[in-house]
């Protein structure tokens, strides 16, 4: 049911932004006579590589300076990037890794190999399903670039302050997925396109509704700051995106 429904809503979406998704895609070739898709090479289901398509934001060959976490601030972003990213219409090319089966329209971001490698036993489950476009983390940290903003190091602070809430609420999808709370969480993401303060108090309290951890349902109404956390299944906030520092707790 989950796979049909991936397939009809992903042939749907292509068909009907197609005429926006190409004059976008004219407008990146033309500023630098570049591929106006991004491939990028992602972990999937059983921790499988595949490669997802996404509208270029960046500057080409952005991702050889080794940073995989991108604040609002990054030099690497084209001004039509900017755009791109404001819309979140990087994301709608993904729907064809939907429609060829990589991905499903609901299922934990995907991640990059070096991220995953970084996994606790525990974050493993979030590889036991295909990933999606959208789920409770993309959400909640839609402004996952504004968190990184004035950061000095974005990948550690991307570990340290929104992976240990990604990866929690990625599990309680893995632990709850249905065809209705897909439903709900394609419904709250278009939701956020116009009212992002309306979607997470909607998200609260659909994890209130899942009997989700207290803290968890706090940071999804995001009206505290974010401190350094523990990722799922570790006892200390991430120090180093390093073998040594993960074999701690693996």
């Amino acid at each position: 049911m989950k796979r049909m429904l991936d397939i009809l809503c992903s042939f749907f979406g292509l068909v009907v932004l197609s005429p926006l998704l190409i004059p976008v895609m004219l407008l990146i070739w033309r500023q630098d006579r570049h591929s106006p898709l991004y491939i990028a090479p992602r972990v999937g289901k059983d921790g499988k590589i595949f490669k997802m398509f996404k509208l270029r934001s960046m500057v080409a060959d952005a991702d050889k300076t080794g940073v995989d976490s991108t604040s609002a601030g990054d030099l690497r972003i084209t001004p039509i990037g900017h755009f791109v990213r404001k819309f979140k219409l990087d994301e709608f090319t993904q729907l064809w890794n939907v429609l060829k089966g990589d991905m499903s329209l609901v299922g934990p971001r995907p991640n990059v190999k070096r991220e995953t490698d970084l996994y606790t036993n525990l974050e493993q489950g979030l590889l036991s399903v295909k990933p999606g476009i959208t789920d409770f983390s993309s959400i909640v940290f839609s402004d996952e670039g504004d968190i990184l903003k004035h950061s000095k190091d974005p990948d550690i602070d991307y570990n340290q302050l929104i992976r240990p809430w990604k990866s929690r609420l990625g599990l309680l999808y893995v632990k709850h997925q249905s065809v209705l709370l897909d439903y709900f969480l394609v419904l709250l993401t278009v939701v956020a396109l116009f009212s992002r303060e309306k979607a997470l108090f909607r998200v609260s309290r659909l994890l209130k509704w899942l009997n989700a951890p207290a803290d968890v349902i706090r940071v999804s109404k995001r009206e505290d700051q974010l401190v350094p956390s523990p990722p799922p299944g570790a006892s200390s906030a991430v120090t180093s995106r390093s073998a040594e520092w993960s074999s701690q707790y693996f």
